[in-house]
């Protein structure tokens, strides 16, 4: 008789693991994972930076906008065409934003280096992993000559991770809620930059789970650029209609540059979480 062919054992077989069957153990490997690979680099708590994946560096948003004008040099129409305007309108207002992107490089940047005269498992800082503030966090640690760490997620456009994180802190997740609990589980604090839809899906759940009292530590929320979220979000407008309590205004602090971001949040964790 043939040899039998041998059965394949179930947390070997590839066509289960990504069946819908599976999704509890895809699930966990998404808790277990990153745990083990944590604790294996002894980091002890992030902090973590939000804010968008399209803001640029202004060396990226001034090139950007050189193109665009070198493209309305060259054309040949006696009037400039409309799309011509709207892309030149567009690379001036990311050259403009392009500063929050440098403010988060330095502060995190200042927080790396503090971070390392502490302990270098203590306040590690920890984005999205992607590109934007996300890189611009990863950016200044890695300036600081500290690691920080990356948490990407699959997406069909937008996300990549960026050159600063080192492999052994660059995480990828299928599922958001996974990736959401790992930013929120070893932090100590969070700066919000200015971002988009997911930005404002971040800074609400975690802004939830504080008033609840559903995170038992004291976490830390600052929201970086005042003329950004004043615009966006009348949060002195949702206590007057009494939709929100008006002390929950003191669960974020607004700051303005690095240097006040930095005095802030040195201040918040040393006194919580360094003088006891």
């Amino acid at each position: 008789m043939g040899k039998h062919n041998e059965p394949t054992k179930a947390y070997k077989d590839i066509e289960f693991l990504n069946s819908p069957d599976a999704r509890t153990i895809r699930l966990l490997a998404e808790y277990l994972e990153p745990l083990r690979r944590l604790r294996r680099n002894k980091v002890q708590d992030t902090i973590v930076f939000f804010g968008s994946a399209r803001l640029k560096s202004r060396e990226d948003a001034l090139h950007d906008k050189q193109d665009v004008l070198d493209a309305i040099h060259r054309s040949t129409r006696p009037q400039t065409p409309k799309s011509l305007l709207d892309q030149l309108q567009k690379a001036e207002q990311m050259v403009e934003t392009s500063r929050y992107y440098e403010d988060a490089v330095e502060l995190a940047r200042l927080l790396s280096e503090w971070s390392l005269t502490l302990n270098k498992h203590r306040f590690v800082i920890c984005s999205g992993g992607g590109p934007g503030i996300m890189e611009a966090a990863n950016r200044g640690a890695h300036a600081a000559g500290a690691k920080s760490i990356g948490l990407n997620i699959s997406l069909p456009f937008e996300q990549f991770s960026n050159p600063y994180i080192p492999p052994e802190l660059n995480f990828e997740f299928h599922y958001f809620f996974m990736r959401k609990f790992w930013f929120v589980y070893p932090a100590k604090a969070l700066v919000v930059f200015p971002g988009g839809f997911g930005t404002m899906d971040e800074l609400m759940e975690v802004l939830t789970l504080v008033q609840t009292e559903k995170l038992r530590k004291k976490v830390f929320i600052v929201l970086y650029g005042g003329d950004f979220w004043n615009k966006i979000i009348d949060f002195e407008e949702l206590a007057r209609q009494h939709v929100i309590s008006r002390s929950d205004l003191q669960l974020f602090k607004t700051c303005n540059t690095p240097r006040e971001a930095f005095n802030y949040l040195k201040k918040k964790l040393t006194d919580r979480y360094l003088e006891k």
